[in-house]
């Protein structure tokens, strides 16, 4: 067999192989780009409320908190409590908080879920576990490099490496050291 029928049949293969880890580090790196924008690992949500009577902080129990949660339709959550200032409280629940102004009675109960699928591809994406899939994460980066070089020769003529593949190969690392020489300049 000659070099670009090897060439053809490891680029398949290996691009078969890591179809999953591309769709994998696809969706988390935009995931990732947009932090700033959305949490990609949890599902935050607040809703506002209001305690109908004003309450000191000395009058607070742990009746009272369960009496609260359980008007907030939260009654079994309730872990603890403490008054990070004077004037708040702020009740732990399973899987979020409740937080309660005394003076004004206006309340903020936020929960916390993890959010399905991009925790998950972002946990591996972030290589949380260590040690076997760094090696595997390394054997896919390594491979990545070698379908972007083989993925080259597999083109013959002028939509090859020796023609139209040339000017779009040029263009497409050009834009990534514009950006480095606008960024660093």
């Amino acid at each position: 067999m000659n070099l670009r029928k090897w060439n053809r049949i490891l680029h398949r293969d290996l691009g078969y192989f890591f179809a999953g880890m591309c769709i994998i580090y696809g969706l988390s790196g935009i995931a990732l780009n947009h932090r700033h924008q959305w949490n990609p690992n949890y599902i935050i949500q607040q809703r506002a409320f209001t305690v109908p009577e004003s309450i000191s902080k000395d009058s607070i129990s742990d009746t009272y908190v369960r009496d609260l949660l359980t008007s907030l339709n939260l009654g079994k959550s309730f872990k603890k409590y403490y008054f990070p200032s004077l004037g708040n409280l702020r009740i732990f629940i399973e899987h979020g908080t409740v937080t309660v102004d005394l003076a004004t009675g206006k309340g903020i109960l936020e929960t916390i879920r993890r959010r399905p699928l991009f925790r998950e591809i972002n946990f591996l994406h972030y290589n949380s576990i260590k040690k076997l899939w760094t090696w595997f994460a390394d054997l896919f980066a390594l491979s990545l490099i070698f379908l972007a070089v083989s993925g080259l020769f597999i083109p013959r003529g002028r939509s090859g490496i020796t023609g139209r593949g040339a000017w779009l190969t040029a263009l497409g690392m050009g834009v990534p050291l514009l950006f480095l020489i606008l960024y660093f300049r």
